[in-house]
């Protein structure tokens, strides 16, 4: 998928991690207000990343985002696709679903 994807303001409500239902504006307002100086840190923001561990690097690419001044941080895949391939994470690592 295209990195060249339109934002929408459903996006920003779009759950990042799954397992703590963390979405996609709540971290990014966490990185401006708090601005921790490495991206583990958004674990003090609900558990973000500390569940199964999928959404890390996606937690990782929007703390990057937010830290370089982007406004609109998003992930370049669907929300269908997102799950799809965390449901594939989550039973390739043994974890219930």
């Amino acid at each position: 998928m295209s990195d060249e994807t339109e934002v929408t303001p459903e996006d920003g409500e779009r759950e990042v991690c799954m397992c703590f239902h963390v979405p996609l504006n709540k971290i990014a307002k966490y990185v401006r207000l708090h601005r921790p100086p490495l991206a583990s840190e958004l674990a003090h923001c609900y558990g973000a990343g500390t569940g199964c561990g999928w959404c890390i690097p996606f937690l990782t690419k929007i703390y990057d985002e937010v830290m370089a001044g982007e406004e609109n941080p998003s992930i370049s895949m669907s929300a269908e696709e997102y799950k799809a391939r965390r449901a594939q994470y989550r039973k390739e690592k043994g974890l219930e679903e």
